[in-house]
């Protein structure tokens, strides 16, 4: 089995995961009060955010009017890379989220 039919299984498109992977090291790097173990998970948490969220970022900004660049590519790498930037951001956010909702205060 190729990589490309073990990412077409799991549903992940590997621009979308490249783009969201380069997000995250970008984040990983530019920021000095982050801990080692989120420079080291951030490129994974983009590139994992950036292949499933990718496709429903750009809808959602179509749908919404947002002018995006005409080739589809580039519009779909340039969402990836911000969801990739936010991934740890959006993750904790949605754990917080979670946690709330289960009833813990910690």
């Amino acid at each position: 089995m190729m990589m490309k039919d073990i990412l077409d299984a799991l549903g992940l498109n590997p621009l979308y995961l490249a783009a969201g992977g380069a997000g995250g090291l970008l984040r990983a790097l530019s920021s000095r009060r982050h801990s080692l173990r989120e420079r080291v998970v951030s490129p994974f948490c983009g590139a994992l955010a950036a292949g499933y969220l990718t496709a429903t970022g750009v809808h959602l900004l179509r749908s919404l009017s947002v002018p995006l660049p005409d080739d589809p590519l580039a519009a779909f790498g340039a969402i990836g890379f911000l969801i990739g930037v936010s991934a740890m951001w959006i993750s904790d956010a949605v754990m917080v989220a979670v946690l709330r909702r289960l009833g813990w205060n910690g």
